[in-house]
């Protein structure tokens, strides 16, 4: 064999060690990508099902816990509060919130378990603003007949003391109601129901 013939044996193993660590080079770099795909411990405890104990929670008072990144209120009912939202039926857009994003269990007049609580997102279904609470029954600039409920101050959307969008207002639906359950009488658990959604 020559000087200029090459060594056949010689450069099936290069060809072989460098196939082969390019292959390590490339798993070694997947991983990490990869991984980077999958949710991190804080993105899960985010989703993660929030518990909420409502025991301190005064007859029409609001408290505000985070779940999923969003604001939930949590409204206790007075029976003034109930009869409000019986009194705006004719006002609202969906009173019996046939269209609106809310569990089964809550397409009822009080789009709620126990009429006494209401739990929604407090974001409102037209562009995403926070509206303001204006739970009691008063005069206010935006209504003069005022019963309760909530305010967007960024395009004037009303909603009741049920969260039901009053009609011709520039949200399109009421208030969404977020998954729930009573673990007790007093604790709340948000993100899970029943049914386990």
């Amino acid at each position: 064999m020559s000087e200029q013939e090459p060594d056949q044996g010689k450069r099936r193993f290069l060809l072989t060690a460098t196939t082969v660590a390019s292959g390590v080079a490339a798993g070694a770099a997947a991983v990490p990508f990869v991984a980077s795909m999958l949710p991190s411990e804080r993105a899960k405890a985010a989703g993660a099902p929030v518990e909420v104990d409502v025991s301190r929670l005064e007859p029409g008072q609001k408290m505000i816990v985070e779940w999923r990144g969003k604001p939930v209120w949590i409204v206790r009912r007075t029976p003034e509060m109930l009869k409000a939202v019986k009194a705006d039926d004719e006002r609202v857009a969906d009173p019996a919130s046939q269209r609106s994003q809310q569990p089964d269990y809550a397409k009822n007049e009080m789009r709620s378990l126990k009429p006494e609580y209401l739990v929604v997102v407090g974001i409102c279904t037209h562009l995403g603003c926070s509206p303001v609470d204006r739970l009691a029954a008063q005069p206010e600039s935006f209504a003069a007949d005022w019963r309760g409920g909530f305010y967007c101050p960024c395009h004037g959307s009303l909603f009741d003391l049920a969260g039901r969008v009053f009609k011709n207002k520039p949200a399109p639906d009421n208030l969404a109601v977020p998954p729930y359950k009573f673990v007790t009488d007093t604790t709340l658990l948000i993100g899970e129901d029943t049914k386990g959604a």
